[in-house]
């Protein structure tokens, strides 16, 4: 069973940094694209960052320049670097893989973690 574990989130003040952390385990055989999503509250769920398979990243616009994706395959890891936080990046940030395992392609969700940044 596939499943992923987020992990980094916390509280910073504006202008800090965090990085998040999604584990994954179970068995896959190819993940097609990760990605960070995030959910403030009253407001619906927003793409953050993208990670294809073949390396091309996207980001909304709020946080180009600010946050980073990236993997690290040894550890089935995918990451997201935040800098420069500021107050509207408060929200719970969840990771998301599109993945084939035996059941064909799936979506994947961890459970989310929660970042909130101060003044």
């Amino acid at each position: 069973q596939v499943q992923l574990v987020e992990s980094g989130g916390g509280l910073v003040q504006t202008g800090g940094s965090l990085r998040l952390s999604c584990l994954i385990s179970g068995v896959i055989y190819s993940i097609k694209n990760m990605a960070w999503y995030r959910q403030a509250p009253g407001k619906q769920r927003e793409l953050v960052a993208s990670l294809g398979r073949d390396a091309t990243t996207n980001y909304t616009d709020s946080v180009k320049g600010r946050f980073t994706i990236s993997r690290d395959n040894a550890e089935n890891t995918v990451y997201l670097s935040m800098n420069s936080l500021e107050l509207e990046d408060t929200a719970i940030y969840y990771c998301k893989i599109r993945a084939i395992d035996y059941r064909g392609w799936n979506d994947y969700w961890g459970q989310g973690t929660q970042v909130t940044v101060s003044s």
